[in-house]
């Protein structure tokens, strides 16, 4: 199987993306026209990450957004589930392990978002980017990420949305449906995996409801800010008892 299916089994989303990892960084730059940097800067921004502190990304991949908070001076763990995935960004820091004393300040860790390895009350923030799309139970996910946070933590979540405007909307849903298959057929290693991906952003709730899913999930303070019109949404939530 090339591509996973909307019911987001764990073996075919991890088999999916372990074939995309050599050029995934690539296709991202290439399909979001460069836009994918701006939306990990921002996504740094409120995870405002300081020195000493420990954040988890989760669905982190290669760890490319990995390396903004430990450039900030704070500590990282790069998680998924995709060894595909993390070998690719373990080889390019020159490491060949995948956990242990970690390569260029981010440590990479296996990991399901619905099982997480790590023991409670452990992190000082929670992120996850592009990824809890293709988790298959999207509130037992953010709640196992409010185990692992200390008292306080913040979370960060930032995914595809729903654009504002609903002129763009109907052009961006072309874009997905039509010219985004295209585009992967000639750049990705692995390009039937983004018919999935366009298939699993238009079935991801708007801003206001993924904000519900994780309040049900405990989180507090649960607010979002739009990015690029809506294409992606950055949500972000407290665990309580500060």
């Amino acid at each position: 199987m090339t591509r996973a299916s909307l019911d987001k089994q764990p073996h075919e989303v991890a088999s999916m993306f372990d074939r995309t990892a050599r050029r995934y960084d690539l296709m991202n730059d290439v399909l979001s026209l460069g836009q994918d940097r701006f939306w990990r800067k921002a996504t740094a921004a409120a995870v405002d990450a300081g020195p000493g502190e420990l954040v988890l990304d989760l669905g982190a991949g290669t760890g490319t957004s990995t390396d903004a908070f430990t450039s900030l001076g704070a500590r990282a763990i790069a998680s998924d589930f995709s060894l595909g995935m993390l070998r690719t960004g373990v080889e390019r820091r020159g490491g060949s392990g995948l956990s242990g004393g970690g390569v260029r300040g981010v440590t990479f860790i296996a990991g399901d978002a619905l099982r997480l390895p790590f023991a409670d009350d452990s992190f000082d923030a929670v992120t996850i980017s592009f990824a809890i799309r293709n988790v298959n139970d999207t509130e037992q996910a953010l709640r196992e990420m409010l185990r692992v946070a200390r008292p306080g933590a913040r979370l960060v979540v930032c995914e595809f949305s729903r654009p504002t405007i609903r002129s763009f909307d109907v052009v961006y849903t072309q874009y997905l449906m039509r010219m985004l298959p295209v585009v992967a057929r000639t750049v990705s290693s692995n390009p039937d995996s983004y018919e999935y991906l366009a298939e699993s952003i238009r079935s991801w709730p708007d801003q206001e409801a993924f904000a519900r899913i994780i309040q049900r999930a405990g989180w507090q303070k649960v607010a979002w800010r739009n990015l690029s019109l809506g294409i992606v949404a950055l949500h972000r939530g407290y665990k309580p008892g500060a």
